[in-house]
C-alpha cells in the first residue's frame, strides 16, 4: 500500500476521515481550519512539512520522509481533563518500539533514544493546541517524527536523531507506523485511567534531576512521579514536593 490518504486509511481502526498532502505549511494549521469549517475527526498527514512549529512557537524542521501528522478531535467537556499529550506520546513510544528504537519519553512529551544521565537524542516532539467553533471545544494534536530522515538534514545545534539511522540506515514503513500510532492513541483516549500508568512505564524523566523552567519560577530537584492529567511532581532540594502542570524540563546529571 502506498503512503497516501487510501493506504493510510486501509486497515486503520481509528474512526477519522483521513487527508494526506505532499506538502502543508503544518499540519496543525490545516487541522484549525477543518476545526473551523466543523469538520469530522480528521487525521491530517503531509510528508512534508514548509512551516513547522513546536512548543511555545518554536521552529521544527520537517523534511520529506519524516512522519508528520495532526489529529483534529472534538472534546466532550475540558479537553484538558484529558491527557491527550501523554497519550501521544506513549503511542508515539510503542510505534518507534515496535519499529526496533528504543525509545523513552521525557516530559511531558518529548520522544528520545539514546543513554546518558542527561537522556538521549530527539525522535519526536508532541504539539497539543485547543480552540472552539460554535461553542464546541476541539484540539489539534500534532506528531513530528524524524522517521525516514538522514540526521544531515536535521539543524546542526539540534540534539536530535532519526528512526532510519538508529535503524542502521533502514527505512521504517511510514503508512503502517502511522497506523499504529494513530491506532494506539484512539485505545488511550477511550480509556483515559490507563495513559498514566503506560506514560510511567516508558519515562525516561522520573527518579532524575531536573530543572523545570515554568512561566513564573525554575524549580529543581527529583522528579518522582506525574499525576492527572500530567501533571510532574518534583521533590525539590529543599524539601518540597511541587506539582508542575507546564514548563520546559531539564534532565541533570546526579548530584555528586
Amino acid at each position: 500500500m502506498t503512503y497516501d490518504a487510501a493506504g493510510t486509511a486501509e486497515g486503520l481502526d481509528a474512526d477519522l476521515v483521513v487527508e494526506y498532502h505532499d506538502t502543508l505549511g503544518s499540519s496543525n494549521d490545516r487541522a484549525r481550519e477543518l476545526a473551523a469549517a466543523g469538520a469530522p475527526e480528521t487525521l491530517v498527514v503531509t510528508d512534508e512539512q514548509t512551516a513547522p512549529r513546536g512548543r511555545e512557537g518554536r521552529a521544527w524542521v520537517s523534511p520529506s520522509g519524516g512522519v508528520w501528522f495532526s489529529i483534529l478531535l472534538w472534546a466532550d467537556g475540558d479537553p484538558a481533563a484529558t491527557p491527550v499529550t501523554l497519550a501521544t506520546a506513549v503511542a508515539v513510544c510503542e510505534g518507534c518500539r515496535q519499529a526496533g528504537v528504543p525509545a523513552r519519553i521525557k516530559w511531558p512529551n518529548d520522544v528520545l533514544v539514546g543513554d546518558g544521565d542527561r537522556g538521549g537524542a530527539k525522535l519526536c516532539g508532541v504539539l497539543t493546541e485547543t480552540g472552539q467553533t460554535d461553542g464546541d471545544r476541539w484540539l489539534a494534536v500534532g506528531v513530528g517524527l524524524n522517521a525516514n530522515v538522514d540526521p544531515d538534514d536535521l539543524p546542526s545545534e539540534a540534539d536530535a536523531t532519526t528512526l532510519r539511522a538508529e535503524r542502521d540506515g533502514e527505512d521504517v514503513d511510514r503508512r503502517r507506523l502511522v497506523q499504529t500510532i494513530v491506532d494506539r492513541f484512539t485505545e488511550l483516549r477511550a480509556a483515559p485511567d490507563t495513559v498514566l500508568p503506560a506514560w510511567r512505564t516508558y519515562a525516561d524523566t522520573l527518579d532524575r534531576r531536573v530543572r523545570v523552567e515554568t512561566p513564573t519560577e525554575v524549580i529543581v530537584g527529583e522528579a518522582v512521579d506525574v499525576e492527572f492529567p500530567g501533571s510532574l511532581l518534583v521533590q525539590t532540594d529543599e524539601g518540597d514536593r511541587r506539582v508542575v502542570t507546564a514548563g520546559d524540563c531539564e534532565h541533570l546529571r546526579p548530584v555528586q
